[in-house]
């Protein structure tokens, strides 16, 4: 008998906010040296109080408009109550039961809830030792929770794109998965067709890249099967992806809600809103990436394939509008389908962006991939379109 795939998503965003969720500390802290961006509230000191910080909720409710929501009036946050050394208070500022935005739709799939949350802070593996970065910790931090109704990881990868597309238009984040500010997990299960939800679920959590998401899926999706058809049931636990071997890996077994112990935030009064104020908000809306895909295509006679890529790049989109013609489509989409051959004057700049990056090159000799994806991102910012096989190369004899 066939197996179907149920597959779910959860989307954190880190807003790109000049101050943290809850105190005045900035909430730029990639790169920046540890512990250098903290102070008593996000530390979590005893008799320090949160301050909720307006822009993050602005623009949490405006992407939950773009995402087609329903936004609650009247809304608060939670604590989710867990321990972990990168949490130092022992709970998570959060949202539970009524999150600014629910029921939205995007790409033919149903969005549950878009909720603001804290960031935490972050683990950094030395040998046999752990230090904790707390720089991240407090940062505005949004949850994108869809209902499982995607059925194969190539559905899922469009709408994780189709995301991150609108959250850069709208311009509250980069979504770089390489410094990440968009991180990526999967709630995964399979059934027979037309058979009801199973009773369990895998999540794959942390994931860094569109492609090691897709992997992590059909990896798990393949596991999952085997296992059935060997007439066990899979655990429902928490599992990470381990990206030198393609597999999942265990972590932790799957809490449940009611594990969390939820309950409203007393240092922080319920909010409500006005109609008025939301469709203003609603007003400030950019012309999102579906819209201008669609116009593209009828009103320029553009290819699907030509109103995808050129859509997505900002600068292409805005060199397009200037001379709104098929040849100025032409041209661009062909330029950026032909990568330039690397040469030796780049291999200048190169050593020299490597050389303003020491943290991601430690990483990189460490062994850890994510530092690639970022140096490989900054070099293509600086020189444009690459050869990124050869890039590699040139990174691998220069460190």
């Amino acid at each position: 008998m066939s197996w179907q795939t149920v597959l779910g998503f959860e989307t954190h965003i880190e807003l790109a906010t000049n101050s943290k969720m809850f105190c005045g500390c900035p909430a730029d802290h990639f790169g920046k040296a540890p512990n250098t961006q903290v102070c008593p509230v996000c530390l979590g000191l005893p008799g320090a109080l949160p301050v909720p910080n307006a822009q993050a909720i602005e623009w949490c409710i405006k992407l939950g408009l773009a995402l087609g929501c329903e936004i609650n009036l009247f809304s608060k946050f939670d604590r989710k109550n867990y321990f972990y050394p990168d949490l130092p208070k022992g709970y998570q500022i959060s949202q539970y039961d009524i999150p600014f935005c629910k029921n939205g739709e995007l790409l033919g799939h149903q969005i549950t809830r878009v909720h603001m949350e804290e960031d935490t802070g972050k683990l950094q593996h030395q040998g046999d030792s752990t230090l904790i970065d707390f720089n991240r910790s407090g940062v505005p931090l949004v949850e994108i929770v869809t209902e499982p109704d995607f059925v194969s990881s190539d559905d899922g990868l469009i709408f994780l794109k189709e995301i991150q597309a609108i959250v850069r238009k709208l311009g509250i984040s980069t979504a770089d998965m390489e410094k990440g500010s968009m991180r990526l997990e999967a709630n995964i299960s399979v059934r027979h067709p037309g058979d009801p939800l199973p009773e369990y679920k895998i999540e794959v959590k942390n994931v860094n890249s569109f492609r090691f998401i897709k992997k992590a899926i059909d990896f798990e999706v393949a596991r999952q099967i085997q296992l059935l058809e060997s007439d066990q049931i899979p655990v429902q636990e928490t599992r990470g992806f381990k990206e030198s071997t393609g597999e999942t890996v265990s972590q932790r077994v799957k809490e449940e809600a009611n594990d969390y112990r939820y309950f409203p935030e007393p240092d922080i009064p319920p909010l409500e809103f006005t109609k008025e104020q939301i469709e203003t908000w609603r007003g400030e809306l950019p012309v999102l990436p579906a819209q201008i895909r669609q116009e593209l295509v009828t009103k320029y006679l553009l290819s699907d394939q030509y109103a995808v890529i050129i859509s997505s790049d900002p600068g292409m989109y805005a060199k397009f509008m200037a001379d709104p013609s098929k040849a100025t489509a032409d041209a661009l989409v062909n330029k950026r389908s032909q990568p330039t051959q690397t040469s030796p004057i780049d291999k200048e700049v190169i050593s020299q962006i490597l050389a303003v990056n020491p943290k991601a090159v430690a990483d990189l000799k460490a062994g850890k991939q994510q530092a690639l994806f970022f140096l490989i991102g900054q070099i293509k910012k600086q020189l444009g379109n690459i050869d990124v096989a050869l890039t590699q190369k040139l990174i691998s004899e220069i460190v």
